[in-house]
């Protein structure tokens, strides 16, 4: 069977989709902990989505946008700052977990081997981890380390979207070009999902489209 072709336009849900996204992330999001150990990390009782991505692409401001507060993950100029996996539990529908960044040069070589092996533990080791946003600076596409993490997340067999972010400072005729070179270099990946979302955590765009994206892989259970 064919791999199917990587969505390289906006990513478009039904009306009932966005709806549950709006209803989902509206919903108390609670910090549980953080962890630095697979011993330590919390019950597998939820599905899960993970975000990670390099060193300042600006993940604690997505997390920040998509739930709709200002500080649950905590942003800094300061690259390599988060250095355990933080879960966040959103109304015990679903869990949310906020890798350490990766690919920041400047950080003790000890402490990137620990935090190395540790998101690899993750991935391998968490069965109900349904999903990986990997975030990529709109600005810069690929780089050499997240080409690293996406052949780690294959050998895991761990479902990963790309997400992009910081969109809004991008030309729409940069923006394209870099979604169809980055849709050719998926193709080549067996874990890739098919569709790749656009964000900007500034301007709020793109962020209903992953709230909706995610909402398809929470548990069922009615909202209370």
């Amino acid at each position: 069977m064919s791999k199917p072709q990587v969505q390289s336009t906006h990513v478009r849900f039904s009306p009932a989709e966005m709806e549950a996204g709006r209803l989902l992330f509206s919903q108390e999001c609670t910090f549980l902990m953080g962890a630095v150990s697979m011993d330590r990390m919390p019950a597998e009782d939820l599905s899960e989505v993970s975000f990670a991505g390099r060193s300042n692409v600006g993940k604690s401001s997505l997390i920040n946008a998509l739930m709709g507060r200002k500080s649950l993950a905590r942003t800094s100029n300061t690259p390599g700052r988060t250095q355990q996996i933080n879960f966040f539990t959103l109304r015990r529908r679903l869990m949310v977990t906020d890798l350490p960044g990766y690919g920041y040069a400047r950080a003790p070589k000890k402490t990137v081997d620990q935090w190395t092996e540790l998101i690899r533990n993750y991935l391998r080791g968490r069965v109900t981890l349904r999903r990986v946003c990997l975030l990529i600076d709109a600005r810069h596409g690929f780089k050499p380390i997240d080409i690293e993490m996406i052949t780690l997340m294959d050998e895991a067999a761990v479902t990963y979207q790309v997400v992009l972010t910081k969109c809004d400072k991008v030309k729409p005729e940069a923006l394209n070009t870099l979604i169809n070179k980055t849709g050719n270099e998926l193709a080549k990946h067996v874990a890739a999902h098919p569709d790749i979302l656009q964000t900007s955590s500034t301007m709020g765009s793109g962020i209903e489209e992953l709230r909706a994206a995610l909402a398809m892989l929470a548990d069922c259970d009615q909202l209370r």
